[in-house]
């Protein structure tokens, strides 16, 4: 029977797993040295902030594997012998293979910061940072301050986990406006004001010089690069983002670049090894998307993907319309196709923002300023209709239908207040057009019409 082993149990690996058993009788070996059982990674913060239970993060019971059988092995995996087709692990067991999927995840950058390495410096990713942080910020007594290096997703998370528990946190943010590297200006600028008006110690173009010990060899300050201005501290949170966990492989014969180099089947360069999630890296560009995307439904899809290959459908992975959607702090936030800062801005993008008088509600949509070409939408505090707008990215429709059939994308709960008819009233004031709002219909919501 043949046997495809699988290294990590995060959302890609499992999902290559489930899909696997669906189509096949093959046996499945999950490798993994972080939990015994899969778990929502994204649910990580909310253990930490009292809304649930660690054990509320696993969406399968225990005896799913068994049943579904699917063996998981606890363990760290040391070497890839692609030459014997076998695996080495670090207590010195090996396990053979006849097909292998690399779903290896990601690590928290560290980039050689003085004191980077000493106690209470930690990155937010795995469920043991989440234990080191219960661990070293357990309430504001034993944790005075936090210092969050990294202004993106996890770092906006680590801080309102924190806030939960009264904890003070100062933010170091090296650009000059939050997250502006991804978001327009007037988003950027919106979220800075939410970041402070949540009591977090938002430090814009502040960059870390070190983190400095005290006489046990933990963090106890940390220093501001552009001032010298010494902060201290009880813990340091490193969120500058995250890159593929690779190092393991450097001497496996895989190709590597920042990731593991994939082609559009998800293969590596050594037959019958595979390469899914956030370690994976197209070697061949796939639209405008990114060579490497650690996004939760990408890795999804990439394990539905390979297992159809490993089964016999050999099948192209097609991420199709980017989307997204995070929250920062309470404000959600959705993304679908390409709205790009001001500095990523293609050459024939046009922006309209609109953005409300009194909420902290805004949208920004992206068009082709020749063909008007609609390109895509960023919402923060209304929520969206995802196959509405992968329908009018798909039927590539211009900025006017967009704006005339708006309701239609709305996906607020009845009785929430609706701001279609102002956006639209602004968007005919900045580009002179007379577009009548249309009401919202569901035959077009749930139909091609």
């Amino acid at each position: 029977m043949e046997h495809i082993v699988i290294i990590g149990n995060g959302i890609a690996g499992v999902t290559a797993a489930r899909h696997i058993r669906k189509n096949s009788d093959k046996q499945i070996t999950i490798v993994s040295a972080e939990t015994d059982y899969f778990f929502s990674r994204t649910a990580l913060m909310y253990v930490y902030m009292g809304h649930m239970k660690f054990e509320h993060t696993q969406p399968y019971e225990n005896w799913f594997w068994k049943k579904n059988r699917i063996d998981l092995v606890k363990g760290f995996v040391n070497t890839v012998d692609h030459h014997n087709k076998q695996l080495v692990l670090a207590d010195g067991n090996s396990i053979g293979y006849d097909k292998l999927i690399l779903a290896t995840g990601s690590k928290p950058n560290k980039f050689g910061w003085p004191g980077q390495d000493l106690q209470a410096v930690q990155g937010l990713y795995s469920k043991q940072d989440l234990d080191q942080l219960e661990a070293n910020a357990p309430d504001n007594k034993s944790c005075k301050r936090a210092v969050i290096v990294g202004g993106g997703l996890i770092g906006i998370e680590m801080a309102e986990m924190l806030r939960s528990r009264n904890i003070p946190v100062t933010f170091l943010v090296r650009e000059s406006s939050f997250w502006n590297g991804v978001l327009p200006a007037g988003e950027s600028a919106m979220i800075n004001e939410h970041i402070l008006e949540h009591h977090i110690d938002l430090r814009l173009s502040s960059n870390l010089k070190e983190i400095l010990a005290d006489e046990n060899g933990r963090a106890r300050a940390v220093v501001v690069q552009e001032t010298g201005e010494e902060i201290a501290c009880d813990v340091v949170g490193l969120t500058a983002g995250v890159t593929p966990n690779i190092d393991f492989l450097k001497e496996s014969g895989i190709e590597l670049g920042r990731g593991i180099k994939v082609n559009r089947y998800l293969e590596t360069n050594i037959q019958d090894i595979y390469a899914i999630g956030d370690c994976a890296e197209q070697d061949e560009s796939i639209g405008q998307r990114r060579a490497i995307e650690a996004v939760w439904y990408t890795g999804r899809m990439m394990g539905e993907t390979v297992a159809q290959t490993i089964c016999g459908n050999k099948i192209e992975y097609k991420p199709g319309h980017w989307f997204n959607s995070a929250k920062f702090l309470d404000l959600e936030y959705q993304t679908y196709g390409w709205v790009f800062s001001e500095r990523g801005m293609k050459e024939n993008e046009q922006h309209f923002h609109w953005r409300d008088d009194n909420e902290k509600i805004c949208i920004t949509v992206a068009f082709n300023k020749a063909t008007k070409q609609f390109l895509g939408i960023n919402t923060f505090g209304i929520r969206m209709r995802h196959e509405i707008f992968d329908r009018w990215l798909t039927e590539k429709r211009d900025v006017n239908h967009v704006m005339e059939h708006l309701k239609d994308a709305n996906f607020d709960p009845e009785f929430y207040k609706q701001y279609e008819g102002k956006i639209v009233s602004k968007f005919n004031s900045e580009f002179g057009t007379s577009i009548a709002l249309k009401k919202k219909s569901w035959k077009r919501i749930f139909s091609n019409a």
